[in-house]
């Protein structure tokens, strides 16, 4: 079985493109299409959307990702276990965060991991709570800190959040001591991460609240600076506001909601080496504290 085309489909996808898929993993842009077209006849099925955009996966090949993934993931184990029995430390793992916050934490525990492991590579992967959950389910991801989901996979709690509102400062509200949740379906509100599962949108389909959506982003960052600009309301979790300015108001909900961050990982039955010595390392050097 010829992994290397799996590979080159995945990177291709999250890409978005096949030029960029070509120049992360070496190949030229028609040596990735000739793959990408092999797989297609191999199975008789379309597997991406191509336009002048770039390129999207097909409904059927979504279907087929967690598959994929895995075959990949296998082989990856396979090696890692190889290197092991002759005395090496090789191996890819995959890290992710929903919270900037956690970033500078991450990034001195990729370094010291790196030097005692230098044949580990570490790839970084970005995403909303829901998306990195997922992406651990289906073996993409190995270690991810987010909110708590339902689903299968081992849980290690952080610390407890909660979601406010963020107004502006020359906002009514700004003098108030809390946001009432029904003043979201009224107040121009800026939506972050339309159309995706987050805890903003968990939150609103079990309070049956519709918020008067007037902009959309998916930069908390520009959400931060719309509603300094007066703009609207936003709805964010509070550790948020450790990595913007102070120039808006965030206000507690009169309806509390709290958020439950932590680390999502493979247990360890399912763990790949690498991952094992990620897990262990993370242990060790209490990132957790």
């Amino acid at each position: 079985m010829d992994t290397e085309k799996y590979k080159i489909l995945l990177k291709t996808i999250e890409t978005g493109s096949l030029s960029d898929a070509a120049d992360a993993l070496g190949y030229t842009p028609s040596g990735v299409s000739r793959a990408i077209s092999s797989l297609e006849e191999e199975s008789d099925i379309i597997l991406l959307n191509r336009t002048h955009s770039g390129v999207t996966p097909t409904k059927e090949c979504e279907e087929l990702l967690p598959a994929i993934i895995k075959i990949v993931r296998q082989e990856e184990e396979f090696n890692q276990m190889a290197s092991q029995l002759k005395g090496l430390e090789k191996g890819e793992i995959v890290i992710g965060t929903a919270y900037n916050n956690f970033y500078p934490q991450l990034s001195k525990l990729i370094y010291d991991f790196t030097r005692k492991y230098p044949d580990i590579n570490v790839s970084i992967v970005e995403g909303t709570s829901s998306q990195l959950v997922k992406m651990v389910e289906n073996n993409a991801a190995d270690f991810c800190v987010v909110s708590k989901r339902k689903g299968q996979y081992h849980w290690v709690h952080i610390l407890e959040d909660e979601l406010v509102a963020w107004v502006s400062k020359n906002s009514p509200y700004a003098q108030k001591d809390y946001f009432n949740i029904k003043d979201f379906e009224k107040e121009p509100f800026i939506d972050v991460y339309t159309g995706q599962e987050t805890d903003n949108s968990l939150f609103f389909e079990e309070k049956k609240i519709k918020p008067n959506v007037k902009y959309r982003t998916h930069d908390p960052y520009s959400a931060y600076a719309m509603v300094e600009a007066g703009l609207g309301v936003t709805l964010m979790n509070k550790i948020w506001s450790q990595s913007v300015g102070d120039n808006v108001v965030m206000l507690p909900l009169n309806q509390p909601q709290m958020i439950n961050i932590g680390i999502a990982m493979q247990s360890e039955g399912n763990a790949s080496p690498a991952a094992k010595r990620f897990i262990q390392f993370t242990s060790e050097h209490k990132f957790l504290a």
